[in-house]
């Protein structure tokens, strides 16, 4: 029990050290481009980053994943909405699925 809660106590610091710092270090506004394209970008990189692998195992099948990916990405190309781009992603694998 002591174990758990040491390590509810760490994760807590660091969530709070990740949301604390960048408003005591920044009090000026950012002007570099680049630090602000970072700063925009990295919850997009984060999030990908955790979610796309999943994707592959998520079916239990690779063709499946690669059809439902591949189908997301010509939606989105295409500019879809959010909702109908995942919606056809799931029709899609499913339908692979249905048809292996």
């Amino acid at each position: 029990m002591t174990r758990i809660l040491i390590s509810v106590a760490i994760m807590a610091l660091v969530t709070y050290l990740i949301r604390m710092l960048p408003l005591t270090l920044f009090t000026k506004k950012i002007k570099s481009r680049w630090l602000q394209d970072f700063l925009y970008y990295t919850p997009y990189a984060v999030l990908a980053s955790l979610t796309f692998p999943g994707i592959f195992y998520a079916t239990g099948n690779m063709t499946a994943s690669l059809v439902g990916t591949g189908v997301a990405v010509v939606m989105a190309w295409l500019n879809f909405k959010l909702l109908p781009v995942a919606i056809g992603a799931v029709i899609s694998a499913l339908f692979v699925l249905l048809l292996i």
